[in-house]
């Protein structure tokens, strides 16, 4: 397909949530939309999103711990649109346990996932990018866990804070090739991976008392911050953590 003139945005793990919100918020601002997943059947109602908002939505099986998924992927992405202009890491995998009783095999699934998948991704992203000699956004997805520590998250939370660093790292080097690099730093989000423990009402009561704001996160909350940070309203700003939160790490 010939370039559009549009701006492509490709988002991980956009079949639901967080993933789905940021796809609708970036159509509606005038960008065409790939959405992944390990699924692609999965991402129809992304894509219902995606162009009830106005853009055209493209939805590719992609799995984040294989580098020759990922560029199967961008490949594909590049043929159908003509161009990328920003990347969006938000697949994830999440785990609730005590330290002591993580098993190597759970520790290495995080880590694989959230921090060296991500890292493939933003390079394959840019590596077109820097060939292409085409300036690009990524905005990352890091955690209030990536400043702070709570009990049994400890896999998690080192991921994310872990995000936050290859942020900083990456905005410094890719600056010069015109790819700015931040994230985007969600509190406690009302998600699918948070339902369970958000209708626990000694859970729920003990985290609202500890938000300022006094209600959790909306994933459409997380979108405008990610849509600001992808759109050229934020063409200064690189290399920083935006976090989302409610208050909830200032309190």
């Amino acid at each position: 397909m010939a370039d559009s003139g549009r701006r492509v945005a490709i988002i991980t793990g956009a079949s639901y949530g967080l993933g789905q919100a940021t796809a609708a918020a970036l159509a509606r601002d005038g960008c065409d939309v790939v959405v992944t997943d390990l699924n692609a059947a999965d991402l129809k109602k992304t894509i219902g999103r995606i162009e009830a908002a106005g853009g055209k939505g493209l939805g590719l099986a992609l799995d984040v711990r294989v580098p020759a998924s990922i560029d199967k992927g961008f490949d594909e992405a590049l043929a159908h649109f003509g161009r990328l202009d920003v990347l969006v890491n938000n697949a994830a995998v999440p785990l609730t346990k005590p330290a002591v009783d993580i098993a190597p095999e759970e520790w290495a699934n995080v880590i694989n996932i959230n921090v060296t998948g991500a890292f493939l991704v933003a390079q394959a992203f840019a590596r077109r990018l820097i060939k292409a000699g085409r300036k690009g956004r990524i905005v990352n997805l890091a955690s209030t866990f990536s400043v702070i520590g709570v009990p049994r998250v400890s896999a998690y939370g080192t991921s994310k804070a872990a995000m936050a660093g290859m942020t900083r790292h990456l905005a410094v080097e890719w600056a010069p090739h015109g790819i700015a690099v931040n994230a985007v730093a969600p509190g406690a989000v009302a998600t699918k991976l948070r339902a369970a423990v958000l209708t626990d009402p000694t859970f729920r009561d003990t985290m609202i008392e500890k938000i300022p704001a006094k209600r959790f996160g909306e994933p459409e909350d997380m979108a405008e911050a990610i849509a600001y940070l992808a759109s050229p309203r934020a063409e200064y700003v690189n290399g920083h953590m935006l976090l989302v939160d409610g208050g909830l790490t200032i309190a």
